[in-house]
């Protein structure tokens, strides 16, 4: 499978996106970019929506997204994108969500393993007590993303 990439530099910093021609499979946040040759639309497209997504014009995604996981990850992860835009849950009220309330660990693990954060909004899940508890792209990232969301919900 070939896969491509683009750098997308959003205010929480450089963001390298990875597709194949048809679908989305992930979304890093990295140091610095590197020389992206072919650029796909699919690539295009998801620069696009992040660019109206940060700024506060897009509340949802419209990609093909490709998502590897266990079918428990990929239940948390729908979950996930069921989470309207500038709310925030607990880890525990996303186990409720997919019938399992006993699986609070096993739902920040699925989290931790989402690899298309921002368009997957693992950020909007947050500790029962309202703290910030992990994210991939660090807490700060997590914190500014919700903010984010709530200034323009």
């Amino acid at each position: 499978m070939k896969t491509y990439k683009i750098y997308y530099h959003s205010p929480v910093g450089i963001v390298e996106i990875i597709s194949t021609l048809e679908y989305v499979l992930s979304i890093t946040f990295v140091e610095r970019e590197k020389k992206a040759l072919e650029v796909p639309d699919i690539l295009k497209e998801a620069c696009n929506q992040l660019d109206e997504y940060f700024q506060g014009k897009r509340k949802t995604f419209d990609l093909n997204l490709k998502v590897e996981g266990t079918t428990f990850q990929k239940r948390v992860w729908n979950a996930l994108m069921k989470i309207n835009y500038g709310e925030v849950v607990s880890y525990k009220e996303v186990a409720k969500i997919i019938g399992n309330e006993k699986a609070v660990r096993a739902v920040g693990n699925a989290n931790n393993k989402n690899k298309i954060p921002i368009i997957i909004p693992c950020h909007r899940v947050i500790g029962s007590n309202g703290k910030l508890i992990g994210y991939a792209g660090g807490i700060w990232r997590k914190e500014w993303l919700i903010k984010h969301e709530k200034m323009y919900q």
